[in-house]
């Protein structure tokens, strides 16, 4: 018999251990190995990872979704979209005293993170004379 497919507990985790610094006054921080499919600034990517923090005070809109988190958020007082597959975060912790989880890195993406632009699939519409 067979097992049946179940979803990463990953997401599940992320958000746990996110819920657990925020209900001890602790700042949750990220880190994330960055490649094609994370949008962050590249100017504070550091030896291939960036460090992020998701507290509610640093970020607007954050969403931790089953697949990617995403916010809005400042650097060097310039507002960024920020956007992390799930697969890319090694570990989530708590600035204040270290305490987190750590996470094996997934397998890279190649394809972009989501609401990137993408050009039209169907031709434009076009003026006809009406007699």
């Amino acid at each position: 018999m067979q097992t049946p497919e179940t979803t990463s507990t990953r997401p599940y985790m992320v958000r746990a251990m996110y819920d657990w610094c925020v209900d001890n006054n602790c700042t949750p921080l990220i880190v994330v190995a960055v490649d094609a499919s994370v949008r962050v600034p590249a100017e504070f990517v550091q030896n291939g990872e960036i460090v992020l923090n998701v507290s509610l005070g640093a970020t607007s809109n954050l969403s931790l979704g089953n697949d990617f988190i995403e916010f809005k958020a400042r650097f060097g007082g310039v507002a960024r979209d920020i956007c992390v597959p799930l697969g890319r975060v090694s570990a989530i912790y708590a600035r204040e005293n270290g305490q987190g989880m750590t996470f094996p890195l997934e397998a890279p993406r190649t394809d972009p993170p989501p609401s990137d632009p993408k050009p039209p699939s169907t031709p434009r519409p076009s003026l006809m004379r009406v007699k």
